[in-house]
């Protein structure tokens, strides 16, 4: 079988020597902070208890974590958008090993109060989402990515960085455009399982078959049960990860063939397709848009 859970010792002996969190603020405004904040993944394990001194929308956008949260738990990747309700104890454990990294946006109280569906919302004078989690649109992916970018790369000035986070968070927050996952803890434990096993090798083509063995469970249950939590089926959740880590790779691939290649399509015009029908703009005018280049 795949293990992913498996750490070499060069990786272990890397990581004493460098810090377990990088964070770099990209945006400090009355609107909006945003942070660029990548984590190593050191271990494997539940970390101790932490907590967000005030309430951020993350958008995972590299690797793989687990948010636990009481009794509930979220599979952190790049297709779904995650809550941090201010002063609410968490841990975070990483059963795929390679880090992960993470855009994460605090709005002003009255500006994400506008934006979040009151069904959204706790009851109460404290502002504090219901859920945890939600699955993002390919829009919102695209949005993470021009956001990131554009600060990163001094492109973005502080009111187009604005309206683009406003953006962002009201499609992610969108009854339309965004889906809550309904289903028995039971069965979103196994979808949980699928996910970590799909984020551990993006270029990996899995089959069914294998998938199943690793979660051992049957192909025909687990698709169905995939569909109903996620409200995607399985082969396009996937699609997305990979196109999603596409949107991250942008900037450090000169050769478009090479990017499709690593991330495990068949031809340079499979991915250009896929991308396109996700996204609404080809690799390399999404390239352009982002990086102006």
């Amino acid at each position: 079988m795949y293990d992913w859970r498996v750490k070499s010792v060069a990786l272990r002996n890397d990581i004493k020597r460098v810090p377990e969190f990088d964070v770099q603020f990209l945006l400090k405004s009355s609107t909006v902070t945003i942070r660029d904040v990548y984590c190593r993944g050191s271990y494997q394990q539940q970390s101790a208890e932490e907590f967000a001194t005030v309430t951020e929308v993350v958008f995972p956008y590299r690797g793989v974590y687990v948010r636990h949260l009481g009794h509930d738990q979220a599979v952190a990747e790049a297709n779904q958008v995650l809550f941090f309700n201010a002063t609410e104890d968490y841990q975070v454990s990483h059963p795929v090993p390679g880090g992960d990294a993470s855009l994460s946006l605090a709005i002003s109280e009255p500006l994400l109060r506008e934006l979040a569906p009151p069904t959204f919302l706790r009851d109460g004078a404290t502002l504090a989402f219901q859920r945890q989690r939600l699955r993002i649109d390919a829009r919102a992916q695209a949005l993470v990515a021009l956001l990131r970018h554009g600060l990163r790369q001094n492109i973005a000035e502080p009111l187009e960085a604005e309206s683009l986070a406003l953006t962002l968070v009201r499609r992610a927050l969108g009854l339309r455009t965004t889906h809550a996952a309904g289903a028995s803890v039971g069965r979103q434990r196994l979808v949980d399982r699928v996910k970590l096993v799909l984020t551990s090798d993006l270029a990996r083509r899995w089959t069914l078959a294998e998938i199943a063995a690793e979660v051992r469970g049957s192909p025909v249950y687990l698709t169905q049960v995939f569909q109903q939590v996620e409200g995607l089926p399985l082969y396009r959740y996937q699609l997305r990860l990979r196109l999603a880590r596409a949107l991250d790779l942008l900037a450090q691939y000169d050769d478009l063939t090479a990017l499709s290649l690593d991330l495990g399509f068949s031809s340079h015009s499979h991915f250009s397709a896929a991308f396109r029908q996700a996204y609404g703009r080809s690799p390399s005018e999404f390239r352009r848009s982002a990086l102006h280049c």
